[in-house]
């Protein structure tokens, strides 16, 4: 962190003196600029790219840095409001709207302002991601004979073969497909199975990314409730008699938001009445690396306990890495795999073969398994810092089920309580925070939160967010 404050601090010193130059006038040399802010050449090579991307001054290999030439006008505004007519007009005979709603997808991935502690984070704190680990594996991949050449369509077979055994079962390289990150798989897994129009089953509360991408489809989300032990098959067996879905998306490992399991008792069960309904299950193992110090073994994934191809498999190494790390596999049998093939070759064409070949390196480094165990302990101690904050100074939060993989809680907050009105205070402390709401494709059965805790800083910065929670909830809920 430390670094990436003094690249900004940089950029905005040298950015204050730029008037000092005429346009085309050279800045100092870099080793100049080393000596003088006593910064690391890294740190003043980023902070002039900074300034480059922003149009302020040219870099010359060989030749150091100059000031840029002065910005012409802007030129004047369009007239864009033809659009309001076009794009309405567009949608105005579909059946569902496919009308695009990122706003809980962004709650997820937009950074909070300066100071606030990021209890809605959806990705590892820099701190936890494997940086160094990743930046050697780019670099050896980059060295690969062919590196840079166009891989195969379906992706790289090592990184498939490597995908298929983490499945498990008697999947195969040939079944999988390599994808750029788990919600590019999601919705070529949705497109695939449903047409538009079509209802498509999801576990109530889920993951919004998941409904905004089957609203955007066309489809229509019908929820089925999930408890302490994942979704409820007699609830799931009358969504399909009633609906006629064509499918079921799950999340049965550390479900998100509530981190249940799908208990044993119910994984054959949830198989079982999809394939009686002729449907598939969109099965999305997507935190199945971040398990807790403290868990058992894990249950394998659906997809290795099913034959006939009932399972669509997503999975990826995104939320254990980083989110600009954006490996993903889809796994299928049968005729369907040729179909998630067609659309993902049509959409993407092929994940960057490079990116692919980093993949591989690093998964097959000594730092992997590493990495996995320190964030393992990691993640535990976070969440026993939250859940332990949260007893202390916030008890009239219910928070019946403490997960042990993932990386955020569930807390249900006290009837009546108006989460739009806690995430603006809470926001006003200091604090940023998910609401519930966006969670549940129908009306929610209570009001909730969820709290993140991989994407803070540490243990401290927890302590200090549940404090600042406190401040708002005082100021909410009287």
């Amino acid at each position: 962190m430390q670094e990436r404050s003094s690249v900004g601090e940089l950029a905005e010193q040298l950015r204050r003196e730029l008037d000092r130059y005429s346009p085309g006038g050279k800045l100092p040399s870099s080793r100049a600029l080393v000596e003088r802010f006593r910064v690391s050449p890294v740190t003043v090579s980023r902070a002039l790219a900074q300034l480059a991307a922003e149009g302020l001054v040219v870099t010359r290999p060989g030749a150091g840095a100059f000031r840029a030439a002065a910005r012409t006008a802007p030129a004047p505004a369009g007239d864009t409001s033809w659009q309001e007519v076009a794009l309405s007009a567009d949608g105005a005979a579909d059946l569902v709207p496919r009308s695009v709603d990122a706003s809980g997808v962004l709650v997820s991935l937009a950074a909070p302002p300066p100071g606030v502690i990021e209890f809605n984070g959806g990705y590892l704190h820099p701190s936890l991601q494997p940086e160094r680990a990743m930046a050697a594996a780019l670099s050896r991949a980059g060295r690969r004979p062919g590196a840079w050449g166009r891989p195969p369509m379906e992706g790289l077979p090592e990184l498939r073969e490597w995908f298929a055994r983490g499945i498990g079962g008697s999947f195969t390289a040939a079944e999988v497909l390599i994808t750029a990150g788990g919600q590019s798989a999601l919705t070529t897994a949705l497109r695939a199975l449903a047409p538009p129009g079509a209802p498509v089953l999801v576990e109530s509360p889920t993951y919004p990314g998941m409904l905004a991408i089957a609203r955007a489809a066309g489809l229509r989300p019908v929820p089925v409730p999930v408890d302490a032990d994942g979704v409820r098959p007699a609830l799931l067996a009358d969504a399909f008699r009633a609906t006629g879905a064509p499918a079921f998306v799950c999340q049965p490992l550390f479900q998100n938001p509530t981190g249940a399991v799908l208990a044993p008792g119910r994984r054959a069960e949830v198989l079982r009445i999809a394939r009686e309904a002729g449907a598939f299950v969109v099965e999305d193992d997507f935190v199945r690396r971040l398990v807790h110090e403290d868990a058992g073994p894990l249950p394998r994934p659906l997809a290795a306990d099913d034959p006939d191809g009932v399972v669509v498999h997503v999975c990826s190494l995104t939320k254990a890495t980083s989110p600009s790390f954006r490996v993903s596999a889809l796994a299928a049998r049968g005729p369907v795999l040729e179909r998630l093939r067609a659309i993902q070759v049509v959409d993407t064409f092929f994940v960057p073969r490079p990116l692919q070949e980093a993949a591989l390196e690093l998964v097959g480094s000594p730092a992997w398994p590493r990495h996995l165990r320190a964030v393992s302990a990691e993640l535990k101690a976070r969440r026993d810092a939250m859940t332990g904050a949260l007893a202390l100074r916030l008890p009239e939060l219910a928070l019946p089920h403490i997960p042990s993989g993932g990386y955020h809680l569930w807390p249900r907050l006290p009837d009546g309580t108006d989460e739009s009105a806690l995430t603006s205070a809470a926001l006003r402390a200091g604090v940023a925070l998910t609401p519930g709401r966006p969670y549940f494709s129908a009306e929610p059965p209570a009001a909730h939160l969820r709290l993140s805790f991989a994407a803070v800083a540490g243990t401290g910065e927890i302590a200090e967010g549940v404090r600042r929670l406190r401040t708002a909830c005082d100021e909410v809920l009287g």
